[in-house]
């Protein structure tokens, strides 16, 4: 029988931690045998929505497209992670009646930690008026109202956000608990381990 796919939707501001979550939650999953693929919000620009502007038209019609690509991999079974801003909240809405399955991320991090994260300088140029329609400045973000997982990055490690999520998927029967327990205990002996070594570079939050 073929397992159920879904998508996990992480949204939150630019430079809140959509992009590191969703390629560390897809390593996670790739590590458990699970076939996920990450739809990256600038990726997809550079491809599939390439040519869309900024405009509110713009930032709808590059979610429905990531929502239709979303919904054809959940529908096959397989496991969508997205991580785009979409900031509007009717959006989102309309991504998970259209997707079904479907696990909503607020990346909840503070506008002012979020600008000290922004190795781009994006934000500093939207401020200065040099980037128009630049969500958290000249363009409003709708956080959602009731999504199944919020994570505070501006406090929680990645890796205490991924355990969040983890054990939100297991408790929403997308993936099984008997597989999230076992998983996240060898993450925990593994972190244990790590304490006890000499120092390592440690995965920090990026955008």
């Amino acid at each position: 029988m073929r397992r159920q796919g879904f998508t996990v939707w992480f949204t939150g501001l630019p430079s809140s931690g959509k992009t590191t979550l969703s390629r560390l939650l897809h390593k996670e999953l790739d590590e458990l045998g699970l076939a996920a693929e990450v739809l990256d919000g600038d990726e997809v620009r550079q491809r599939l929505t390439k040519g869309l502007g900024f405009t509110k038209e713009g930032r709808d019609e590059n979610i429905r497209r990531i929502a239709y690509v979303a919904k054809l991999l959940t529908r096959v079974g397989g496991i969508a992670i997205t991580a785009a801003i979409s900031p509007y909240r009717e959006l989102r809405d309309l991504a998970r009646a259209e997707i079904g399955s479907f696990v909503e991320v607020h990346v909840n991090c503070p506008l002012q930690v979020c600008m000290q994260r922004d190795v781009k300088g994006l934000y500093a140029k939207a401020i200065k008026g040099e980037i128009p329609n630049f969500t958290g400045i000249s363009d409003p973000y709708e956080p959602p109202l009731n999504p199944e997982v919020t994570l505070y990055t501006d406090r929680e490690s990645p890796e205490e956000s991924i355990k969040k999520i983890l054990v939100k998927l297991a408790a929403l029967n997308c993936l099984p608990s008997n597989l999230i327990s076992r998983r996240l205990k060898e993450n925990d002996a593994t972190c244990e381990s790590e304490q006890n070594a000499a120092p390592r570079n440690v995965e920090r939050w990026s955008i």
